[in-house]
């Protein structure tokens, strides 16, 4: 009963986590396209009120009509009707958050820990995953100070740091959870951007101008600042929430490497749709984002394996009654599981040889399977499947 909670539990915070995950950054790219498509060519009654630039649009049957202030309307009141995007942000990490807790630290044995990259204890485990989003955050946090004028070094060092992080999380918990974590990393950094910069500035902005004195833009300099740095960071980070549907990425030796590449491809792609709102079509940076992606599908394709003896399904019938089927069953016996993951039976011969290709996928290729490896299958006992489905895959 205890896991079958948990999976309803899973369920609606994933689904409250997307629904969140969309208002936000949905909010956010209209805002980005928003600010960089503003018609700067303003008249002097414009000037006069302190407008920086204005941008009329057309949507759902009606008109909207757009201004920017820089630092709030000159010599007019501030409307007290004033609407803050920030349960947007707030939502999507407590959400996510919520979902680390339930996937990852309450299980942490079976999605956290792989003994095979390091022996850790569940508490150990779940300490270095809390340490990482903290400590994330004020390593980035003092890069973007240290190096707030200096654009260009500020990128490549949130990059480099990043990359390490990623190496790093591969070396501490299981692949899967590994990108996870670069992605809950990220996730943070970009809520505790909104939490302690972007809106404090604005309390302030708002503060000050009520008070009728003169705003310091400095905090709306800040704020856009890790504004834009949120929106560079957003299709890795949508890449990172599907991942888990595609060992493929995660799963093999360089996993790591893999989710930079896939990383640098998203920011490639944000950058080429960032310039386009300036009609600035710079189809290279697609081109380039093109050219990585199709590189990854290619060191990750598999290769035609070599000619295999005939292996019987008498050799492979008890490593999956072993390795697989305690969870890959219609009524699976291993602890916290109620139903098969993703659907796969394997308790039956039929069910075993129709899954095949599956297996070789998961299990062989890229060692997604077991989650894991709670059951403990050999390097041996995975060649064996292999050899198995690749002289035909036949059942008794």
């Amino acid at each position: 009963m205890q896991a079958y909670v948990l999976d309803w539990l899973g369920l609606l915070v994933r689904w409250f986590h997307l629904t969140a995950g969309i208002a936000w950054i949905g909010a956010s790219f209209y805002f980005v396209w928003l600010d960089d498509s503003l018609n700067r060519s303003i008249n002097a009654e414009q000037q006069r009120r302190g407008v920086a630039g204005e941008l009329w649009g057309v949507h759902g049957g009606g008109f909207y009509h757009s201004e920017k202030f820089m630092t709030g309307p000159a010599g007019e009141p501030l409307s007290d009707d004033l609407h803050w995007f920030y349960w947007e942000a707030y939502s999507t990490w407590l959400s996510g958050i919520a979902m680390l807790a339930l996937v990852y630290w309450a299980g942490a044995s079976s999605f956290l820990i792989d003994p095979s990259v390091l022996a850790l204890t569940p508490p150990q485990a779940i300490g270095i995953s809390i340490a990482s989003l903290v400590v994330s955050w004020f390593v980035y946090d003092a890069l973007c100070r240290a190096f707030e004028k200096q654009p260009a070094v500020l990128w490549t060092s949130i990059g480099l740091f990043l990359l390490l992080a990623d190496w790093g999380l591969f070396h501490i918990f299981g692949p899967r959870a590994a990108f996870i974590h670069v992605g809950a990393i990220v996730g943070t950094l970009m809520v505790w951007n909104v939490f302690f910069y972007i809106i404090p500035g604005q309390r302030k902005m708002v503060a000050q101008l009520r008070a009728g004195q003169a705003p310091d833009p400095r905090p709306g300099i800040v704020g856009k600042q890790r504004s834009v740095q949120n929106t560079y960071f957003t299709l890795p980070v949508l890449f990172i929430m599907i991942s888990n549907h595609y060992p493929m990425t995660y799963s093999g030796p360089y996993g790591w490497l893999v989710l930079a590449a896939l990383a640098i491809a998203g920011v490639l792609v944000r950058r080429f749709y960032v310039l386009t709102h300036f009609r600035n079509y710079a189809y290279a940076l697609l081109a380039a984002a093109v050219v990585v992606l199709a590189g990854t599908a290619w060191a990750l394709a598999p290769r035609a394996p070599a000619a295999a003896a005939a292996v019987p399904y008498a050799s492979v019938a008890p490593i999956v009654a072993a390795r697989c089927a305690a969870c890959h069953a219609a009524h699976p016996t291993y602890p916290g599981f109620t139903s098969a993951p993703a659907g796969v039976l394997l308790d039956t011969p039929e069910r075993i040889v129709a899954n095949a290709a599956l297996i070789r996928a998961q299990a062989v290729a890229t060692h997604a399977m077991p989650l894991g490896n709670l059951t403990h299958i050999s390097d041996d006992e995975r060649a064996t499947l292999g050899a198995w489905i690749d002289s035909g895959a036949k059942g008794p």
